[in-house]
């Protein structure tokens, strides 16, 4: 068993150190390859961060052309294969914060379509990889989903800190909805006494196995506070399926950051509601799993799309955010 840890860990090297050769050859690009962007800024210098072997990072300084850098870990945790053995390295749906001059990255380790999945935590003093003090240091597991223990999956992490400071940690994806849970104040763990909220869900076919993901598609949650309320943005249905990818972003929100989150109508997202904000169209085959962000007086949402012009390849999508009678509202996609 050790032994094939090892060797399934030295696959997983091999293809972060792939992802890390890449970065020599590549250049600046309009609309990288992405999947799941969170971004933060230092200085003059965007860094994004998204799915992809040890974490991809992208740097920029305007948000319109991205270079890719090296990857946030060189080697993946060794605990990864406990938590789901055919783990190969690519690390899902990071997110990133900035806390007590401290740069909190959440990460999800699992297996596509299980809920075999941890969320991990790494941190760093900053984000500028000439920075004498740039390390990464892995802080472990936060929460763990097990089949058939839990009817939720422990992906897809979105940190969030209410009017009293008190962090919380959005996640989730199909099963029973997305959750919520009060993190203690060194953000590394679930606080004590425990306290969970469901704050999205759809409807379930009855009578599916516990482990099966079934077929109430959302997943991605990301809370953004912007006045009184918190919005809750999240994506409706299918992910990863190239031309058949149906993806979809919706919204809702509530005056607590816990709930209950009303669309546009009033109808609670934990009953299937949400306000659509943007979604596919023939030049792109479903856009969704997004953040948001304020830069220098404006906010914008990073997400991704597939591209119907190019093999339906995961690419990068920014859009600057307008509100209307206190709804988020972007262009629709060219």
């Amino acid at each position: 068993m050790k032994s094939n840890k090892k060797f399934q860990q030295l696959i997983g090297s091999l293809a972060i150190l792939v992802s890390v050769l890449s970065t020599t050859i590549s250049c600046a690009q309009i609309r990288p390859i992405t999947h799941d962007p969170v971004v933060a800024k230092q200085g003059d210098t965007y860094y994004l961060f998204c799915t992809g072997p040890g974490i991809t990072i992208f740097t920029s300084t305007d948000l319109k052309t991205w270079k890719q850098s090296d990857p946030v870990f060189a080697k993946f945790p060794e605990w990864a294969l406990d938590v789901a053995p055919e783990f190969n390295g690519h690390i899902w749906a990071p997110d990133i914060s900035f806390h007590n001059n401290t740069y909190y990255l959440y990460y999800s380790v699992s297996a596509f379509g299980k809920n075999t999945s941890a969320i991990g935590l790494t941190t760093n003093k900053t984000l500028n990889p000439n920075d004498e003090n740039y390390k990464w240091e892995d802080q472990g597991i936060v929460i763990q989903s097990v089949p058939n223990r839990d009817m939720w999956n422990a992906i897809d992490p979105n940190l969030i800190f209410d009017e009293n400071n008190t962090p919380w940690l959005a996640f989730g994806s199909f099963w029973s909805g997305l959750k919520m849970v009060k993190l203690n104040a060194n953000l590394k763990e679930v606080a004590k006494p425990e306290e969970w909220t469901t704050i999205a869900k759809r409807d379930r076919d009855n009578y599916l196995e516990d482990s099966n993901a079934g077929n109430a598609a959302l997943e991605g949650p990301f809370i953004f506070k912007k006045g009184d309320y918190y919005y809750q943005f999240l994506s409706w249905d299918y992910c990863c399926r190239g031309e058949d990818s149906t993806y979809k972003l919706v919204v809702g929100r509530s005056k607590s950051v816990t709930g209950p989150y009303l669309d546009k109508v009033g109808k609670e997202l934990n009953k299937g509601g949400g306000f659509l904000v943007i979604e596919g169209n023939k030049n792109w085959y479903g856009v969704g799993h997004n953040s948001v962000f304020t830069f220098d007086g404006k906010d914008y949402t990073f997400m991704h799309g597939y591209d119907a012009n190019d093999k339906a390849l995961p690419k990068l999508i920014v859009k600057e955010i307008t509100w209307v009678d206190g709804w988020p509202t972007v262009k629709p996609m060219d």
